[in-house]
């Protein structure tokens, strides 16, 4: 049976998503505790990638499975060999050829700023510090020439073993205001997109502090898509901030 697998899991204590020989990750430790409940080794697939630090509140995963074992068993049968920061909300059956990565027809993510000059302690692993000024007119003024369909390298990691760079962001929202939780101003940007490149979200939030900050105007914004040029976008926002929330399918 192959299960689909809906995941959330605190980055800051993985070395990210993909396996890696003696380093802790999250498709390290599914592979783990499913090949010891199958009793043999099995594959777990992604949806996607999430770099060391990166969070999720929505990552989806399929395995399939020989043994015969309800959705609910299962999903307890996971989360009693995981530690704490890693859980498996929800497991369902799906049909033999969904896949959670090739299946998939766009991501959202949220990249969470607390600007301030104080960075509570209920933020410290999830979100960036921001305190100087920022001009959100500007931000959201320029971050409505990031939506479309664009060749992304300028916004990008140099290293990608990615066939195109050419992605379509469908939404790109800059959203801020008071969080009581953190006593602070609490900016949010969500960003979908039929695909992502590696550091994508990061740098163009990067990119959209240094616009608020005064650093960079649309016009570099313009020649960065235009050119691919990385040196006229900001600076790559650092990972705790950043939360894969939802992972969107045609059904």
């Amino acid at each position: 049976m192959n299960f689909r697998l809906l995941l959330q899991y605190d980055g800051t204590d993985f070395h990210g998503w993909q396996m890696q020989d003696g380093l802790r990750t999250v498709q390290g430790e599914l592979t783990r505790v499913l090949t010891l409940l199958e009793g043999r080794e099995v594959t777990v697939h992604g949806s996607g990638r999430t770099d060391s630090g990166v969070h999720a509140e929505g990552q989806v995963a399929t395995v399939h499975l020989e043994r015969e074992i309800s959705p609910s068993k299962l999903r307890n049968a996971i989360n009693g060999n995981l530690k704490p920061d890693l859980r498996v909300l929800f497991v369902d059956i799906v049909t033999d050829d969904f896949h959670a990565r090739y299946s998939a027809v766009s991501k959202t993510y949220c990249y969470r700023v607390v600007h301030g000059q104080v960075m509570s302690p209920f933020w410290v692993r999830y979100a960036h510090q921001e305190s100087r000024a920022l001009d959100f007119a500007s931000m959201k003024h320029c971050a409505r020439f990031l939506i479309g369909e664009h060749d992304w390298t300028a916004f990008s990691a140099a290293q990608s073993n990615a066939e195109s760079r050419v992605r379509t962001v469908t939404q790109l929202e800059i959203q801020h205001g008071w969080d009581s939780r953190g006593c602070c101003d609490l900016v949010e940007f969500t960003v979908s997109a039929n695909g992502f490149l590696r550091y994508m979200v990061r740098s163009i939030v990067g990119t959209l502090l240094a616009v608020g900050r005064g650093e960079i105007d649309e016009a570099a914004i313009k020649r960065a898509l235009d050119t691919s040029d990385r040196e006229l976008a900001g600076p790559t926002a650092p990972a705790p901030g950043l939360t894969l929330m939802s992972v969107q399918y045609e059904e």
